[in-house]
């Protein structure tokens, strides 16, 4: 949701080149989270699930924090301020979820390690 009003607030503005980014990432995690709530992710075992969303808030946070000093800094208009500010607060929420996805994945990455030694102690 965060990032949809992030992508109308930067096409109301001045800096309306910045829009790709939000737009891109809020298309994104709508696809992880039908992946997730049609449960692709047991489908799919090939797909590192936990790195992917993993990959996705570090990105994302990474993106939203320098379009959003780039867009308060540069830009005058009141959209460009709020899509800024809102950014901000979209680096701090997906700081957060990097930082919950990765204790998820640690999780993720020892049980799978658990899983093939003792696959090979089988053999």
């Amino acid at each position: 949701v965060l990032s949809f009003i992030i992508f109308i607030c930067y096409i109301a503005s001045l800096a309306a080149s910045f829009m790709m980014a939000p737009l891109l990432e809020f298309l994104l995690a709508l696809f992880l989270f039908f992946a997730y709530a049609s449960k692709l992710n047991e489908k799919f075992k090939g797909l590192s699930w936990p790195l992917t969303d993993f990959l996705r808030c570090v990105t994302a946070a990474v993106i939203y924090f320098a379009i959003s000093i780039a867009a308060v800094s540069k830009y005058n208009d009141g959209a460009s301020k709020a899509a800024g500010v809102f950014g901000f607060i979209a680096t701090i929420v997906y700081a957060i979820d990097f930082y919950v996805t990765f204790n998820d994945l640690v999780t993720f990455l020892k049980q799978g390690s658990s899983e093939s030694a003792e696959g090979r102690r089988s053999e």
